[in-house]
């Protein structure tokens, strides 16, 4: 009889999609992740994904993927309208899902994937990776040290200069293009991790680059009361800022965390980098280490600033982490990073946004936090 191996199998992944996502971020972090194997990419233009993982089956129709009983989980990182029919055929083929956000375009199509998920007895979750930045996690630590107080205004910006508006879908006046659904899934799902769900979202969009098809800014307003009295969060983005500096600007009735400039992680994805984690799950010596660390503004009769935590962000975590759950999955153990009520609530957040710009006012958002 032979015994069992200290180290099992890896799960084999199918990526769908090799575009901007699918080569920059789901390729490299699969591929660095012990105990995850990238077996197949499907793509319609094959020749860059084979020259850069010469290793790896490329087909050209996703479904080839989904049939393939070699597969153990499917990655969507196709445009977002064709998010929910290729996450369903996935699902229905058996294996566990992986969308990049956004879920989907609507909210029912969302409800429609998680009931069938959990029909199936599957995953299906969505990528959120900024949960993984240093600067978040810097927060994070920030707020559970409560040295800030109680948090009465939360500014998350995520600026960029790209004033050239490309030939593609995210440009396009296309269900599930423009910054909103983009950016903002982010920026939601970050202040859902921490504070929970608003009880009020108030949303403007606008086109500010000349020959904007899609919003190309957003900024919204989270009104808490029921669970943080007075706390009121703005979520901010522009594809046109120059000069965009901000990342956040955290006010408590103690002091105040500021963070300028971005998690240096895409920036080295998009450079081609490869980071792997070891066995011991750690990454590279200098992976994720951001180079303007946030700084605590502790108020002693003069305002005085100091250093704020500075862990590293490490996107790699949420695909170990992802691996471990799937492994333990037939025995219900293994927590999930991004469940799925915490799908639903993002994409509900998403949806509510887009009706308060369409009626230009506060919507009630508190019944999402009903399902948490």
């Amino acid at each position: 009889m032979t015994a069992p191996s200290s180290h099992p199998a890896p799960l084999r992944a199918a990526l769908v999609g090799y575009g901007s996502a699918g080569r920059i971020f789901h390729a490299p972090l699969l591929s660095g992740v012990p105990g995850l194997a990238l077996a197949c990419i499907a793509t319609s233009k094959p020749a860059q994904a084979q020259a850069d993982w010469p290793g790896v089956r490329t087909v050209a129709a996703p479904q080839q993927a989904f049939d393939d009983p070699a597969i153990d989980l499917v990655v969507i990182a196709t445009d977002n309208a064709s998010h929910h029919p290729l996450a369903r055929a996935a699902l229905l083929a058996g294996k566990h899902v992986v969308v990049d956000k956004p879920c989907t375009v609507t909210l029912a199509e969302t409800d429609d994937l998680l009931a069938l998920a959990q029909a199936q007895g599957l995953v299906l979750t969505v990528f959120q990776n900024r949960r993984y930045d240093a600067d978040f996690l810097a927060l994070r630590q920030v707020l559970d040290g409560g040295q800030l107080g109680r948090i009465v205004h939360v500014a998350s910006h995520f600026d960029r200069y790209r004033p050239q508006v490309l030939d593609r879908w995210r440009d396009r006046d296309l269900p599930g293009a423009g910054l909103w659904v983009d950016l903002g899934s982010h920026l939601v799902d970050q202040a859902l991790q921490l504070f929970g769900c608003p009880d009020e979202l108030l949303l403007d969009l606008a086109r500010q680059r000349d020959g904007a098809q899609t919003n190309d800014f957003f900024h919204a307003q989270l009104r808490y009361e029921r669970t943080h009295p007075g706390l009121r969060v703005t979520l901010h983005a522009s594809a046109l800022a120059p000069a965009p500096g901000l990342r956040w600007r955290v006010q408590g009735t103690q002091g105040a965390f500021v963070k300028e400039g971005l998690d240096p992680q895409e920036d080295a994805l998009r450079a081609g980098q490869r980071p792997c984690l070891d066995l011991q799950g750690r990454a590279p010596a200098r992976w994720g280490h951001d180079p303007r660390p946030g700084q605590l503004v502790l108020p002693a009769g003069i305002p005085a600033e100091q250093p704020a935590p500075a862990p590293p962000g490490n996107y790699l975590q949420y695909y170990a982490s992802l691996r471990d759950h799937l492994r333990d999955h037939l025995r219900g153990a293994g927590p999930l990073a991004v469940t799925p009520v915490q799908v639903r609530q993002v994409m509900g957040l998403l949806a509510r946004g887009e009706q308060s710009a369409r009626e230009g006012r506060f919507v009630d958002t508190s019944d999402l936090a009903a399902a948490a």
